[in-house]
């Protein structure tokens, strides 16, 4: 007889993953779905970078909330997570005014730095430093096995099953066979998900595909304007060894987060930038880095938009990013490695919609889905259990073994 799960999830990617654990905490059945052999996309293409303290909004309020989920996860399954928050190094005056506009509104969440507070926690050349701040409460996630490392802690708990390998091809509901994206009306389930090796049943079904949400749903995908983010990152050693512990951020990080972006510092700096630094807007240029448990540094990036990208890269791209490395660090670096990053953008940070009988596209759009992922998964599962199952309980008591 075909397993019927309470929920059915399609992506092994850290969204899909944190929907998963979610489940598993409220004593709920769960299948995972992933077409290939294990999570290629965002999810490991990235600085593991948990930023929380520059979200607003719904954003914010997720990144707080799966913070103490990425804790956990890191000792259970085994993986780093790092409580080494980040240093935000401002090289001008409007930057410096950006980071003390924050600090003036989060408290204790922004500790202000003169240069020496900042060339003592991270070794960026003293030349021409303003100060900085330090945000105690950001995490690093060794992102490379992380999400392998949850999926392979989530098969081993009771109720759960992830299937690698298992391309989606159709979903059927309601009064007969509608496939994805229908509008049929019975949401009470189950839904019979058809695979590459088989079916599914399931009473709910989450589409948690990221950019690749328009091969499934494309009418959804063109309603919600969603396209995907390409982005130019590197990983790189520096001529003379650097421990970097916590992530670092610059001044074009300040244009990229909404904490920041909406100062008048930040406005100030976009400003002056777009007579005198030109290259790095036009590039949408998120200068950072973290560091890699080997030592090399992973370095980005840069923001391309389009709904199907073009697949080359720019070497003059890449060159701007060396050169703002080795001027914040002073030193010289060479490339190890070059990857080109994706994840879904779309107005707004979060895509969580209808999309058929018994599912829910779920996206974030907004290339935050390590940090906000395990906040907005409870988030999501209470939606569904207030629209169709009552029954489904919520997140249990953090006394409850």
């Amino acid at each position: 007889m075909t397993r019927t799960s309470d929920l059915v999830i399609v992506g092994a990617g850290v969204v899909g993953l944190a929907h998963a654990v979610e489940a598993v905490a409220r004593g709920l059945t769960v299948t995972v779905l992933e077409r290939d052999e294990r999570a290629v996309g965002a999810s490991v293409r990235n600085f593991g970078h948990g930023c929380l303290t520059a979200q607003t909004g719904d954003a914010l309020a997720y990144a707080t909330r799966g913070r103490d989920t990425w804790l956990r996860l890191g000792k259970e399954a085994g993986f780093g997570v790092a409580e080494c928050g980040t240093v935000v190094v401002a090289r001008s005056g409007e930057e410096r005014a950006a980071l003390e506009e924050l600090a003036s509104v989060r408290g204790d969440d922004v500790e202000l730095l003169d240069p020496a507070g900042v060339t003592a926690r991270v070794p960026v050349a003293p030349d021409g430093l303003h100060g900085g701040a330090f945000l105690p409460r950001d995490l690093r996630v060794e992102q490379r096995r992380a999400v392998g490392a949850v999926a392979a802690w989530l098969a081993e708990q009771p109720g759960a099953e992830i299937r690698f390998g298992t391309p989606l091809l159709g979903i059927d509901g309601g009064a007969g066979s509608t496939g994805i994206g229908s509008t049929g009306t019975d949401d009470d389930g189950p839904v019979v998900v058809r695979t590459g090796r088989g079916d599914v049943r399931a009473r709910q079904v989450l589409l948690c595909v990221g950019h690749d949400l328009d091969r499934l749903l494309p009418d959804l995908a063109d309603e919600a304007d969603l396209r995907r983010c390409t982005l130019q990152m590197l990983q790189v050693r520096t001529a003379r060894p650097v421990t970097v512990g916590p992530a670092v951020l610059t001044g074009s990080s300040m244009l990229r987060y909404p904490a920041l972006s909406g100062t008048a510092g930040a406005a100030a700096l976009r400003a002056r930038w777009s007579t005198e630094r030109p290259e790095l807007l036009d590039a949408v240029v998120n200068h950072m880095l973290t560091q890699l448990p080997g030592g090399d540094l992973v370095v980005g990036d840069t923001h391309a938009y389009d709904r199907t990208p073009a697949p080359w890269g720019d070497e003059s791209l890449d060159e701007l990013l060396l050169a703002e490395t080795r001027a914040l660090l002073g030193t010289d670096v060479r490339v190890t490695r070059r990857w080109q990053g994706v994840y879904a953008d779309a107005p707004g940070e979060f895509l969580v919609r209808p999309a058929g009988p018994a599912t829910t596209a779920v996206s974030v759009t907004s290339g935050i889905g390590m940090t906000t992922a395990f906040g907005l998964a409870p988030a999501v599962l209470d939606s569904l259990r207030d629209r169709h199952h009552p029954a489904v309980p919520a997140t249990r008591s953090t006394e409850e073994p």
